[in-house]
């Protein structure tokens, strides 16, 4: 019997002096990577935001920043261009038209802001056909969130004989674009 408290109380011991404080420090690497991804998310989006366009290197800079981090993201872009119809009774007539508008948003994601930016022909990094633009009024929404297993996510997942796929850090942000420059 007191072999087995032995055995009890160095397992306590290894669990206390090792295990707990590399638990810690990955748990605080994770807190400071996810604060390094919000920082670059929020300078990222309020700079297209107050620009009213998207260049290259301002998207190169921000995967740059993330990839800091030692993680890997999925990013996903959303852009909502506002655009005002006007109302009729009969579309086919133009005397119809009731005096009001009525307002849509055309979405656009990675699928058609990538190419912009990334084209398939030799145009510079700094050309101006490979800006993506947005207008004032247009909704601009970045969402970021880790793909890997980060290093705390595998020490729970062994300690707690767990295979989990939660996400770690998962941060999105956005608004309203404020002004176009050109």
């Amino acid at each position: 019997m007191n072999s087995i408290s032995k055995v009890f109380a160095i397992l306590i011991a290894v669990l206390l002096l090792y295990i707990f404080p590399i638990s810690a420090a990955f748990d605080h690497q994770d807190d400071v990577s996810e604060l390094v991804a919000l920082r670059a998310v929020t300078a990222f989006v309020d700079a297209v935001r107050d620009k009213g366009y998207i260049s290259p290197e301002m998207y190169n800079d921000f995967v740059q920043t993330l990839s800091a981090t030692g993680n890997t993201y999925d990013i996903q872009m959303e852009h909502g261009h506002k655009r005002y119809d006007p109302v009729y009774d009969d579309p086919l007539r133009p005397e119809t038209f009731r005096g009001e508008y009525a307002v849509h948003y055309e979405m656009f994601f990675n699928a058609q802001i990538l190419p912009v930016l990334f084209p398939d022909n030799a145009a510079g990094k700094d050309d101006r056909s490979r800006r993506y633009r947005l207008s004032v009024g247009d909704t601009f929404y970045v969402l970021v969130k880790n793909t890997n297993r980060t290093n705390g996510t595998i020490l729970h997942d062994f300690l707690n004989n767990a295979g989990s796929t939660h996400v770690k850090i998962f941060i999105t942000y956005g608004g309203m674009v404020r002004n176009e420059d050109d």
